[in-house]
């Protein structure tokens, strides 16, 4: 225990004795979870709208109004001609053109038909997708404004909708993509920080010399790790402390479940990325091969996690993959906890994958530490 106890103590000191070190650790984290949460978004807004009128009608101005009165398009200019409203679009200068055929407002009145044509620059797939739904809702209301206004139909033939559909928004009322995001970019830099500074821990030790001081040492190699692991383990449970408070106090994100469970999972997910760590760290002779083998894992972890891309939506082959990924774990038991006010027995999976996996890595943390002398 006490040679332990010296372990956990020199590694502490190397910690707050590197004044370069101390920024990395607490105050990067910060900045980036308040720039990352306000700058990641799923919402598509400031469209560049642009739209040919080839028919100039009453009907056809209040098409164009609805655009304008929307809070998600721009509405720049009206095209004169196709050509040139494809070569704006060639230009990146609009995102959605609106062809208005001619003779649209007497078609409708005489056929009670007519189509609109809608371009869409899709290079951007998803923001592409959600840009089509806002221009179909808003053609759909318009449209049934139309019914009324424009034919002038009847009381008797005006038919009631018989179906309604009266959406409840559970656990994020307002639609707040902070909300969604918070959680699972605190569980990025939490496992980021952590992650690098074990995987450079014992490598750093090879390069200054010291390592072979303390393999002619009796220490036993699981004490060793130990001692290495405790520290680290440390910062990353003040990590999550300091994020909770900024994501209650600056983000207001709601946390109606336990914070002890949150508390929890995470002691044990550390466990988790630290055995990482030092398993690459075994491996590596500098610290650049360190961080280097520990990005390109953090890399593939964070895009299989389901943080920006839904799980449900990759192939079989990458959701099979995405089972040994412990990211994934931590951003639903912390969405799950925060948001839902999900209870033990509903992580208790992912707590035991999580579990099980901390006992494989630090384990072959330990194994794959070679004292040599």
């Amino acid at each position: 225990m006490k040679t332990i106890l010296y372990i956990i103590q020199k590694e502490f000191k190397q910690i707050f004795r590197n004044k370069g070190m101390l920024p990395i650790i607490f105050i990067m984290p910060i900045l980036q979870l308040v720039i990352l949460s306000n700058a990641a978004t799923f919402e598509v807004k400031n469209i560049k709208f642009g739209y040919i009128d080839n028919d100039h009608t009453s009907t056809s101005r209040a098409l164009v109004e609805r655009f304008d009165a929307s809070t998600y398009f721009n509405v720049l200019t009206d095209f004169p001609s196709e050509a040139l409203a494809s070569a704006a679009m060639l230009n990146g200068e609009v995102d959605v053109l609106l062809h208005i055929p001619t003779h649209f407002e007497r078609d409708l009145q005489k056929e009670k038909y007519n189509n609109l044509g809608v371009t869409i620059n899709a290079i951007d797939g998803a923001a592409a997708g959600v840009e089509n739904v806002y221009v179909t809702q808003i053609v759909q209301r318009f449209n049934q404004n139309l019914k009324i206004d424009l034919f002038q139909i009847s009381d008797q033939q005006i038919q009631p909708t018989s179906i309604q559909t009266i959406p409840l928004f559970w656990y994020n009322e307002t639609l707040n993509y902070k909300t969604f995001m918070v959680p699972g970019i605190l569980v990025l830099l939490v496992t980021m920080i952590t992650l690098f500074l074990s995987g450079m821990n014992i490598v750093r030790e090879k390069e200054i010399g010291t390592l072979e001081q303390i393999n002619v040492t009796p220490i036993k190699k699981r004490q060793f790790i130990i001692g290495k692991l405790f520290p680290f383990w440390v910062i990353g449970m003040g990590l999550l402390t300091v994020g909770l408070v900024l994501a209650k106090v600056v983000f207001n994100i709601p946390m109606v479940g336990s914070l002890p469970l949150m508390y929890l999972y995470t002691s044990i997910y550390i466990l988790v990325v630290l055995g990482i760590g030092l398993f690459i760290s075994n491996f590596t002779e500098t610290q650049q091969q360190a961080m280097f083998i520990s990005w390109f894992f953090t890399v593939i972890f964070i895009l299989m996690s389901g943080l920006f891309t839904p799980i449900e939506s990759m192939p079989n082959w990458a959701q099979i993959i995405t089972e040994f990924n412990p990211i994934r774990y931590f951003v639903e038991v912390m969405r799950m906890v925060m948001l839902k006010g999900s209870g033990f027995m509903d992580i208790l999976p992912q707590l035991s994958k999580t579990l099980l996996y901390a006992l494989v890595m630090d384990g072959l943390a330990v194994w794959s530490y070679k004292k040599t002398s």
